[in-house]
């Protein structure tokens, strides 16, 4: 995009997030839902597509540009991206990576607009960071395929309209390989999505189990047609790459918000006759806060450089995704503890920020797995012994 056509997306983003989504936040907690005049903002702004390529409707985004704009929109409640994450990231770029140009151009330009709502349907019960254990499976039966099995903490599972399926479809091949992708449309026979999770942070963003009884789809619907057969994993981990730049981004964004409202507190609540921020391991906190959101800034924009230059497509994401959930947390908690006993109260920013922040260590792969990546990746055979 033209410089100066992303500045002024970066301008009227911001606009949005502070003036409008930032005033809601205490009321889409407590109602754990996205208002519908968000939503609808959100789409007239091209949000829902700002990572899918132009010539499919959306705004085709670098990873670079892409940071930048999630520091803008994590500034705020993690449901207003959460609303349109899916769209944009993994579920959009299964099409992008993996699609024929028939899937593409029949879904993208509508996931890209908004009026289709896409989510991920990849996590099990037994099959969470490591996705090659999955159990749900597919068979062909004459010119449909049949799908049995569950899936866990969907994204946007209650509202989607169609579902990124992946399932064994090669029971006899290796844990990483005989995995395929299905489009699956939301009110396809035999799917069921589950009441929404009731969650410990980040309502709004709602998640659901996604079960699958003989659900039958068309040969049409294998993501990539043939090409694609057990290409899944593959494809999953192309997607979740992608996703882990993008949610480092986003919790740059909150760690902002984070030391903004540390600032804020110390700068006007007095203790003993004195503002706290004139107290000495006050400051210490806020320092420490403000130094790990700087470095987080500048380790996601290098990870999305050497990404887009396609440079470093595993241990870059890796590592900034591992730093910057672990980062935004240690931000969170100091956050909680400048405000003394008022963090701890439900209504203050801070401490739904704390609840909200936690998710981020665990989800697009734990920090743990975060580690076994980036340890395999750099020692080789002598990680395995």
């Amino acid at each position: 995009m033209d410089a100066a056509d992303f500045s002024a997306v970066l301008s009227e983003v911001r606009r949005f997030v502070r003036e409008r989504v930032v005033p809601l936040e205490a009321e889409i907690d407590e109602k754990d839902e996205m208002p519908a005049e968000i939503r609808e903002a959100a789409k007239k702004m091209g949000l829902f597509g700002f990572a899918l390529p132009e010539e499919y409707g959306g705004l085709g985004l670098s990873m670079y540009e892409e940071a930048q704009l999630m520091f803008e929109l994590g500034y705020t409640t993690p449901a207003l991206r959460s609303m349109f994450g899916t769209n944009n990231g993994i579920a959009g770029h299964v099409l992008m990576v993996g699609g024929t140009e028939e899937q593409k151009a029949e879904w993208l330009p509508r996931i890209a607009s908004g009026d289709v709502l896409a989510s991920f349907a990849l996590t099990e019960a037994e099959a969470g960071s490591d996705p090659s254990t999955l159990t749900t499976r597919a068979h062909l039966d004459g010119d449909e395929w049949v799908i049995n099995g569950a899936k866990r903490y969907i994204t946007n599972a209650p509202l989607a309209d169609v579902f990124m399926v992946f399932a064994r479809t090669d029971p006899d091949a290796p844990r990483t390989r005989g995995i395929s992708t299905f489009l699956v449309p939301a009110g396809t026979p035999g799917l069921t999505v589950a009441p929404k999770d009731h969650k410990m942070g980040q309502f709004g963003a709602w998640t659901a189990d996604v079960y699958f009884d003989d659900v039958r789809v068309p040969a049409s619907a294998l993501v990539g047609g043939e090409a694609g057969l057990d290409r899944g994993f593959g494809t999953a981990m192309g997607c979740i790459a992608h996703g882990r730049v993008h949610i480092s981004s986003l919790c740059v964004g909150m760690a902002e918000r984070l030391v903004d409202e540390s600032v804020e507190y110390a700068s006007t609540r007095r203790q003993s006759g004195k503002l706290i921020g004139s107290f000495q391991l006050v400051q210490g906190l806020i320092a420490d806060s403000m130094t790990d959101y700087y470095a987080g800034r500048a380790t996601v924009l290098e990870a999305a450089r050497a990404f887009d230059a396609g440079t470093d497509t595993k241990i870059g994401p890796s590592c900034t995704k591992y730093f910057a959930s672990e980062m935004v947390w240690r931000v969170a908690d100091r956050a909680v503890q400048v405000h003394g006993g008022a963090g701890y109260m439900r209504g203050v920013a801070v401490e739904r920020f704390y609840r909200d922040a936690r998710l981020f260590r665990i989800y697009e792969g734990t920090s743990q797995i975060q580690q076994v990546i980036i340890a395999k990746a750099l020692l080789g055979e002598a990680a395995r012994g």
